[in-house]
């Protein structure tokens, strides 16, 4: 799991300090990598390989939003849904993490690295 601390200055001018959870499950994973043909690392390489920054893009706020949710007060939840998600996406923070995630390699490797299922020991 990924917390994230975002500030920024919401619609109302109003600077705010938040932070902001993104995971993915082992299941959600397996989903994602059954979801494009010859699996999500051939066709990542495919959008890099061909420089594709449309496809890349798309990539990336499909990764940010499908990760994106809040833990239950008793930490036994993390809560997914398309409300939450839509929510989030109208968030100034949103656009700030997406903008920082698409011109930032190294960010941008943190973040998927930060997001990914860790192995079990």
């Amino acid at each position: 799991m990924l917390k994230k601390t975002i500030t920024y200055k919401d619609f109302n001018g109003v600077e705010r300090t938040e932070d902001f959870y993104f995971n993915l499950s082992q299941a959600e994973l397996v989903e994602m990598q059954h979801s494009k043909q010859g699996g999500l690392e051939t066709y990542i390489k495919k959008i890099v390989d061909a420089r594709d920054s449309s496809e890349l893009i798309r990539l990336f706020k499909d990764l940010v939003l499908k990760a994106y949710g809040e833990k239950s007060e008793d930490g036994r939840r993390f809560i997914k849904t398309d409300e939450l998600r839509m929510e989030f996406s109208q968030t100034q923070a949103y656009s700030d993490l997406f903008m920082a995630l698409a011109s930032n390699e190294q960010e941008a490797i943190a973040f998927v690295n930060g997001i990914l299922p860790q192995e079990k020991e």
